[in-house]
């Protein structure tokens, strides 16, 4: 899976988290720390299952559990209309 950043989100990085600005709505968002890590995987490259196993692996949850927040992170973000594939 390809995915990207729509070119009017801007992202800003913060000591534990991340911010996106949605310069078309002005709506911010932010993601914790996992979330921010589970974007930049996809960003860079990896899938669901990449970053689900990456998750499973550096914190406490299961990868079904680690699965479901990628799913869920990236339903959300695509919902928001703040990546495209």
């Amino acid at each position: 899976m390809s995915l990207r950043m729509r070119a009017d989100v801007a992202l800003c990085e913060t000591d534990d988290a991340l911010v996106l600005l949605d310069e078309r709505t002005g709506r911010y968002f932010q993601l914790n720390r996992t979330g921010a890590i589970i974007l930049k995987e996809l960003i860079a490259g990896a899938d669901v299952e990449q970053v689900a196993r990456n998750l499973a692996r550096t914190c406490p949850v299961t990868l079904e559990e680690a699965s479901h927040d990628v799913e869920r992170l990236l339903d959300e973000l695509t919902a928001a209309s703040l990546v495209v594939s």
